[in-house]
């Protein structure tokens, strides 16, 4: 289990795990319906990323999301 405590966390957990299923930001993207562009920011933990796709992504990904 990977504890998240920043954006820059969700961001790498992202990253990994596209990597592991190897997808490119691109192809990511095109299957999230959101921009390459917004992989990048999201992958880089910029803060002011939608937390509404950021969860679409990560869902795309099999990442699940578990709150305490």
């Amino acid at each position: 289990m990977t504890e998240i405590l920043s954006c820059k966390d969700l961001g790498k957990l992202i990253q990994d795990s596209r990597k592991s299923q190897n997808f490119t930001q691109k192809q990511l993207a095109a299957i999230c319906g959101v921009g390459e562009r917004f992989i990048v920011d999201l992958e880089k933990g910029k803060p002011t990323c939608s937390i509404n796709k950021a969860l679409k992504i990560a869902q795309s990904l099999g990442i699940k999301i578990i709150a305490k």
